[in-house]
């Protein structure tokens, strides 16, 4: 198994970071990383979709197999002889601020090609991610 953590904190309420960062199927219209995410029914446990990232990175389908309303989510996507859990965490600061933490697991033979391959890469991008899920909160909100 390896695990990596990429986190920020972010401006917004818990609330609208929240509905953004689980309405999975906009994630094209503001992740920069994001070039297809679906889900195949609502946003919970057990509910299966399909995502793929720009660039050659393959597409795999996702399972949410956690959500805790306003706290946690995790969805799982497997791997060959294994799998990906990737737990996504808010906590909201008494400053109008979130603290965003997404915790990646690989699991089986291979995590050593995500440590070397692919970590790298979403540490990089993750903070351009955690912007863009700000910038598009705020558009949101002052949209209504």
């Amino acid at each position: 198994m390896y695990a990596i953590d990429c986190e920020a904190t972010v401006r917004g309420s818990l609330t609208d970071i929240w509905n953004t960062w689980t309405d999975m199927a906009s994630y094209p219209s503001w992740d920069p990383r994001e070039e297809e995410l679906r889900l195949d029914g609502p946003f919970h446990p057990g509910t299966t979709g399909f995502s793929k990232q720009v660039g050659p990175r393959p597409g795999s389908s996702l399972e949410i197999i956690r959500v805790e309303p306003m706290a946690r989510w995790t969805n799982v996507s497997p791997l060959p002889g294994g799998k990906l859990v990737i737990d996504h965490t808010l906590t909201a600061g008494a400053d109008g601020t979130v603290h965003l933490v997404k915790h990646y697991e690989a699991h089986g033979p291979m995590s050593v090609a995500f440590r070397l391959f692919f970590a790298k890469g979403i540490r990089a991008e993750a903070p351009g991610t955690f912007a863009a899920l700000e910038a598009e909160a705020a558009r949101r909100k002052a949209a209504t």
